[in-house]
C-alpha cells in the first residue's frame, strides 16, 4: 500500500509542477510578474517554486516538492498566510481562477481587493 501511495503523491507533484509552469506563463502574458522554477533537471517533476507579484508590495509563493506543498502570501515582506497540503492547492486554484478570469485586472490595474476573497490571497493586513 505505501509504495502505491508514494507513487500517487509523486504523480500529484508532477501534475502540480506542469500546472505551475502553465500558470506562470499565462500570468506573464497578462503582464503579471510570475515565475516558476523547477527543481532538478525539470524532467522528473520533483518540485517547483512558483512566485507571483500581485502588486508592488503583495506576493504569493507556492512550493511543491516530494517533501510537501505550501502556500505563502506576503505583504510588505511580512507573511500574511501560510497554508499547506490541500488548503494550499485550493488557494492556488482560487488565485488562478481570479487572475485568469476575463475581467481580472492586468498588472497595471492589479489590486489586492479583488472580488471573492475575505482573507488570504488579495487581502490587505
Amino acid at each position: 500500500m505505501f509504495p502505491r501511495l508514494a507513487e500517487q503523491y509523486r504523480s500529484v507533484v508532477q501534475d502540480l509542477v506542469m500546472s505551475l509552469q502553465a500558470l506562470a506563463k499565462s500570468l506573464q502574458e497578462r503582464g503579471i510578474a510570475a515565475t516558476c522554477y523547477i527543481c532538478g533537471d525539470g524532467r522528473d517533476g520533483h518540485g517547483a517554486s512558483f512566485v507571483a507579484n500581485l502588486d508592488t508590495r503583495h506576493m504569493v509563493r507556492f512550493l511543491v516538492s516530494d517533501f510537501g506543498i505550501s502556500w505563502v502570501e506576503s505583504h510588505d515582506g511580512h507573511e500574511l498566510v501560510k497554508l499547506e497540503g490541500a488548503e494550499a492547492i485550493q488557494e492556488l486554484q482560487r488565485l488562478a481562477q481570479v487572475l485568469q478570469s476575463p475581467n481580472a485586472p492586468s498588472k497595471s490595474a492589479a489590486s489586492p481587493g479583488l472580488p471573492g476573497r475575505s482573507k488570504g490571497a488579495f487581502s490587505r493586513p
